[in-house]
C-alpha cells in the first residue's frame, strides 16, 4: 500500500506543469495600436484589478507587466499587490519585454 502512495504522488508531482507566465500591456489603446506584442493581455493600469481579477482570479496566477518606462506598470504592480497577487513583476518598458523573451525587432 505505501508503494501504491509513492507511485501516486510521483505521478501526482512530475504531472503538475508550471504555467507560462502571463504577459500584460498596461499602456494606452493608443500605444498599443501603435506599437505592441502580438498576443499579449492589454489592460490600462488604472483598470489592472478589475480587469484582471475578471481574467485571471488566481491571485497566484505568473504576472509580468510593461508599459513605456516601467512606472505605470510599477503602478498596476503595487495596486495588484494590494490587491493579493503575489507573483507581479514589472519587466520595464515594451523593449525591456522583447529583450526578456527574445522578441527585439
Amino acid at each position: 500500500m505505501k508503494k501504491f502512495f509513492i507511485a501516486i504522488a510521483i505521478i501526482l508531482v512530475t504531472s503538475v506543469s508550471v504555467a507560462d507566465p502571463v504577459w500584460i500591456d498596461v499602456r494606452t489603446s493608443e500605444e498599443h495600436l501603435a506599437n505592441h506584442i502580438s498576443g499579449d493581455v492589454r489592460i490600462a493600469h488604472e483598470q489592472i484589478v478589475t480587469e484582471l481579477e475578471k481574467l485571471y482570479p488566481d491571485k497566484n496566477t505568473k504576472l509580468n507587466l510593461y508599459c513605456k518606462s516601467g512606472k505605470r506598470a510599477e503602478k498596476a504592480q503595487s495596486a495588484l499587490n494590494k490587491a493579493g497577487y503575489i507573483n507581479v513583476s514589472n519587466a520595464g518598458g515594451i523593449s525591456d519585454a522583447r529583450k526578456i523573451r527574445g522578441l527585439d525587432r
